[in-house]
């Protein structure tokens, strides 16, 4: 039998293995501390004890890690960003502002103790003229200085129980939160010029922090977030390739060069966007959710693409906190069945998302245990 560790490697490398690898995705992935009294902390209540607990003992564990960040010698970035925090009604609202070409720029947003993510109220940019101004602030304001010896000690404190997944985002992520949805897709549609500086402005210290990264951690899988910003409905195909692919396929091709894995993040609808994916190498993709989420049905993607890409999915977050046990059993049934289908790379039995709140239901976690069940019953 393997190690958890050597599952997972076993499977990036498309070698063989025992069983299909389990993984609850951000349930083991975030390592939250239960012990710790913050309110804003969902993780310490009883519900969630069992499950942390399960995931830590039974899954093959993948921990999702962003290396950590300094501001270098020439950081600027206090000369132009303010953040003030303040609590009101239990919940806490940090305002960000950004002095910069005779103009204030402000976002907003909102973290309640009851539930573990955090709602944008307002964003950082409103109109062109906001564009305009964010592009004169000094590149020198977003560069850092990775670390990665967290990240060895999370390596060795995880031992054979699994790997550690350097977590980053690329440049669409990092512009397209910059503004509401609907100004977002309205800019890229419309202002492609201007959309393509903000890309750029942000490419180059996000490509530069993957190099380091990459050159000082390698040969670990990674998790690339931000690829379904460009996905229907929200851009056409098209411009998926021009926003998307222009700037995050060098990301692949660097974790590559030395010795790692890339795995691309896009929730939702994959079918027109898949031939990009492939056509920038990338290692793994997640989650593949299945329709009516998303809109391609994991034995289908296995069969066109898992000779070279590791597949993660393809459970839905929603069926597993709200189907019967008996039901979801079925849907984790067929997800194996299809993700093992004839030959490919290798596949992770793996949910889109997890609980956000403080209650974990008795069903969802026999639905947790269900995965982990027939995981461990299925053949290699």
């Amino acid at each position: 039998m393997l190690t958890r560790r050597e599952r997972l490697m076993a499977t990036l490398r498309g070698g063989a293995v025992d069983r299909p690898a389990v993984n609850f995705h951000e349930v083991g992935g975030w390592t939250p501390d239960p012990d710790d009294p913050d309110p804003f902390n969902v993780y310490n209540a009883p519900d969630w004890q069992p499950l942390l607990e399960l995931a830590e003992a039974e899954t093959d564990l993948i921990r999702m890690c962003p290396p950590t960040l300094t501001p270098a010698p020439d950081n600027c970035r206090h000369d132009f960003f303010r953040h003030e925090t303040h609590m009101d009604g239990g919940s806490r609202f940090t305002r960000t502002t950004v002095t910069v070409a005779g103009r204030t720029l402000a976002s907003l947003t909102r973290q309640d103790p009851d539930v573990a993510t955090t709602w944008t109220l307002e964003h950082l940019l409103k109109d062109l003229d906001d564009v305009r101004a964010y592009l004169e602030i000094p590149d020198e304001a977003f560069h850092y200085d990775c670390d990665v010896a967290p990240l060895r000690t999370r390596e060795r404190e995880l031992g054979d129980a699994g790997i550690v997944m350097v977590d980053m985002e690329d440049p669409i992520c990092t512009v397209a939160s910059l503004f509401s949805m609907s100004d977002y897709t309205v800019v890229a549609m419309t202002e492609g010029g201007l959309f393509h500086a903000l890309l750029e402005k942000h490419a180059r210290p996000i490509h530069a922090r993957c190099e380091q990264v990459a050159r000082d951690f390698p040969g670990h899988l990674w998790r690339l977030v931000g690829s379904e910003y460009a996905s229907e409905p929200y851009l056409p195909p098209r411009l998926y390739e021009e926003y998307v692919v222009r700037y995050t396929a060098p990301m692949v091709k660097i974790i590559q060069t030395y010795g790692g894995f890339a795995r691309i993040h896009s929730h939702g609808r994959l079918k027109n966007i898949l031939p990009h994916i492939a056509a920038m190498g990338a290692d793994a993709l997640d989650p593949i959710e299945p329709p009516p989420q998303g809109d391609v049905e994991l034995v289908d993607v296995r069969r066109a693409y898992g000779r070279d890409m590791v597949l993660f999915g393809n459970l839905e977050a929603a069926d597993l906190e709200n189907l019967p046990p008996a039901d979801f059993e079925k849907k984790v049934e067929q997800a194996l069945r299809e993700g093992t289908a004839g030959s490919g790379r290798g596949f992770v039995l793996m949910p889109s998302a997890c609980p956000y709140g403080r209650t974990v239901t008795p069903e969802t976690l026999e639905n947790y245990t269900t995965m982990v069940r027939l995981a461990k019953g299925c053949k290699g």
